[in-house]
């Protein structure tokens, strides 16, 4: 019989891969992509991500405050722990940071899908809001990556 306790912190650190590892991986061949300036392969590479974001970024989203607090609670850490609120206090930045990320990115495929079927370069806006998703982009890699290291260190 697998622990409870073993079970929940194996979704944690699943859910946390699959949040950090689809972000990183999509955002990097999506930025890539834009990089080549065919609207068709962008198109393409963006709808991709779109589809990862809901069908994998999302689920472990809410995964991980849910496996995190049952995490804590099996642990007897208090919710009022420095790490745990510094977690969730960059998690929320992170949070803020991809939600309009996710917007953003349906937006410029929408954009790329026209221009590939008008058969046009990407447009300013494309370049405008892409500058936007990567400066969004960042604050919530670098959130996420101070987030696994306070999930590890537990620093006092």
């Amino acid at each position: 019989m697998i622990d409870a306790y073993i079970a929940v912190k194996w979704a944690h650190i699943v859910g946390a891969a699959v949040l950090f590892g689809t972000g990183l991986g999509t955002a990097f061949h999506f930025w890539i992509a834009q990089k080549r300036e065919a609207p068709a392969a962008v198109a393409a590479v963006a709808r991709a991500t779109v589809l990862a974001d809901w069908i994998f970024t999302l689920p472990a989203v809410i995964l991980q405050p849910v496996t995190g607090f049952a995490l804590a609670s099996m642990a007897g850490y208090s919710m009022g722990a420095t790490w745990i609120l510094a977690a969730l206090a960059l998690y929320a930045v992170a949070g803020a940071c991809w939600i309009p990320v996710v917007f953003i990115q349906m937006r410029l495929r929408d954009i790329a899908v026209q221009c590939a079927r008008e058969d046009t370069p990407l447009t300013p806006e494309f370049r405008r809001l892409a500058r936007r998703w990567i400066l969004l982009g960042w604050p919530a890699f670098i959130a996420l990556a101070v987030v696994f290291w306070l999930m590890i260190a537990r620093p006092a």
